[in-house]
């Protein structure tokens, strides 16, 4: 007891093209899994996150990615933005 249990992680060209048999060849997705040897609701997950993308519902992982590049910057403008205003402060009273 005691032991983590280690999940499979499947790439994610795997998971389009077993989405790919489901939607565009037809097969029904219980069919699909047991070709692929994946258990079934694992297939009808990954069919919904590839629905929900192509509605425009979820994130791709590059737009997660960039979606966090993008904060991290934002956050650092900020912090460089305050500094600047309380220098300019500074120098204001300094000039007086």
């Amino acid at each position: 007891m005691g032991q983590k249990r280690s999940y499979k992680q499947y790439p994610k060209e795997f998971k389009q093209e077993a989405v790919a048999l489901v939607v565009d060849q037809g097969y029904s997705v219980p069919e699909a899994a047991k070709s692929l040897g994946i258990a079934t609701n694992m297939l009808y997950r990954w069919k919904q996150q590839f629905e929900e993308q192509q509605q425009g519902q979820t994130l791709a992982e590059d737009e997660r990615e960039e979606l966090k590049r993008l904060r991290k910057e934002n956050k650092e403008l900020r912090m460089e933005k305050e500094i600047l205003k309380k220098a300019s402060a500074f120098f204001a009273k300094e000039m007086k």
